[in-house]
């Protein structure tokens, strides 16, 4: 039985655990932390989105980074949506479909799941050692040499094969830091720096609001039903207001086209089902205070009407047509994403360009990579976990092929 180690106890490396297992290596899987799962858990606060339903050509297009065109296509041809929601079932853990498409288990608690899948792998005979960080890793021969920190003190290692699965660079008290970077570097592996994804965006209110009582009032309510568009994207969804800015899964849809622009900003339309025109009509056969008849007649939130009639001015407020218009554009500077340790998830991290097709790294054979260490990233709604857990699948097969 052949030796495969993994460094990494997120999705990815606990994924290549059991395929690289059930495949027949004979498996050692490292974790800095107490346990594994950690970001795994994290996630499941929220109800643990494991994956959406999206068939699967829409499903690649989440998808960004330095990957050629139609590689995820060919990572979820080999572990899909549909078989990651068959593989929960195999651990006792039924799911379903939300109406927003994205799949969840059915107790809503991620924490059931992770004891289920480790008991699984320990029943695979994949050994877990924990508390052992990462220190070094270099090529020596044939095999490669491996240094961990301990609460014992440091340990050495060798392995002719490994699995790296050590995170990308949010949520560092889950133990994914991007510690390893400088050692990849000094390998000579490619690595995009790492920029925050999936986050919130700064916003200057005090230049958006001359009235500061304002702010407090509709601090922490959603903007719901609406179209947001940054450059020439444009997506539904809905935004949270907060005290620095924004937050809500629409604005995590455009981070990569944010990140692109000079001088980056939103442009929201709060009634997207109507045209100017339509919105106009129904308030024309009024005289005065157009702004509150507008909420009223369109329905608006507290936090649209607020957000409206911050920026209309004094025309917008006699012109029902002009009023629309701002209410299908209303534009929101923004000054800047939140820090990379706030993000749900982080973009950048080790160039596919490196990479075979299988996740090894060509100038390091026997060396593969996996999970959020790669240069990809996608929006929430189960795109995340699911891209973990192809990207771990993928690389213990093809470790498997090598090892053969």
């Amino acid at each position: 039985m052949a030796n495969l180690t993994i460094i990494g106890g997120g999705p990815a490396g606990l994924r290549a655990a059991e395929v690289a297992a059930k495949g027949g290596a004979k498996v050692t899987l490292y974790e800095g932390m107490p346990s594994v799962g950690r970001k795994f858990l994290v996630a499941g606060h929220g109800g643990l989105n494991l994956t959406h339903s999206d068939p699967k050509e829409r499903f690649a297009s989440r998808y960004q980074g330095s990957f050629i065109e139609g590689y995820w296509t060919s990572l979820l041809g080999g572990f899909s949506n549909d078989d990651l929601r068959d593989w929960s079932h195999s651990l006792g853990i039924e799911t379903f479909i939300g109406t927003s498409g994205r799949v969840f288990p059915k107790e809503f608690k991620a924490a059931p799941l992770l004891r289920s899948w480790v008991r699984h792998l320990k029943t695979l005979g994949v050994t877990i050692k924990t508390r052992h960080r990462l220190m070094e890793i270099s090529p020596q021969d044939d095999h490669f040499h491996l240094l961990f920190q301990t609460p014992e003190g440091q340990i050495q290692e060798s392995s002719r094969m490994v699995i790296l699965a050590l995170g990308g660079a949010s949520w560092p008290q889950t133990g994914s830091n991007a510690s390893w970077t400088s050692g990849f570097q000094s390998l000579g592996i490619k690595i995009a720096p790492f920029l925050p994804a999936n986050c919130g965006w700064k916003v200057n209110w005090d230049d958006y609001f001359s009235n500061k009582d304002i702010l407090p009032k509709i601090e922490g309510l959603p903007l719901k039903n609406i179209a947001v568009t940054a450059g020439e994207q444009t997506v539904q969804g809905e935004l949270l207001i907060t005290k620095y800015g924004l937050e809500g899964g629409a604005l995590y849809q455009l981070g990569n086209t944010l990140r692109s622009m000079s001088n980056p900003a939103l442009k929201i339309d709060l009634k997207p089902s109507f045209n100017a025109k339509e919105l106009a009509l129904k308030i024309t056969h009024f005289q005065k205070d157009f702004i509150a008849l507008a909420s009223k007649s369109w329905r608006l939130s507290p936090s649209a009407s607020a957000l409206l009639g911050a920026k209309a001015g004094e025309l917008a407020t006699q012109d029902p047509l002009t009023l629309a218009t701002l209410t299908k554009n209303l534009s929101i500077p923004l000054t800047g994403p939140r820090p990379i340790e706030e993000a749900i998830s982080s973009a950048g991290g080790v160039s596919f360009e490196g990479l075979d097709e299988n996740l090894m790294l060509k100038r390091l054979p026997g060396l593969f990579v996996a999970g959020e260490m790669l240069d990809w990233e996608a929006p929430t709604g189960g795109y995340l976990l699911q891209g973990c857990f192809a990207t771990g699948t993928r690389a213990a097969r093809g470790a498997l092929d090598y090892l053969k």
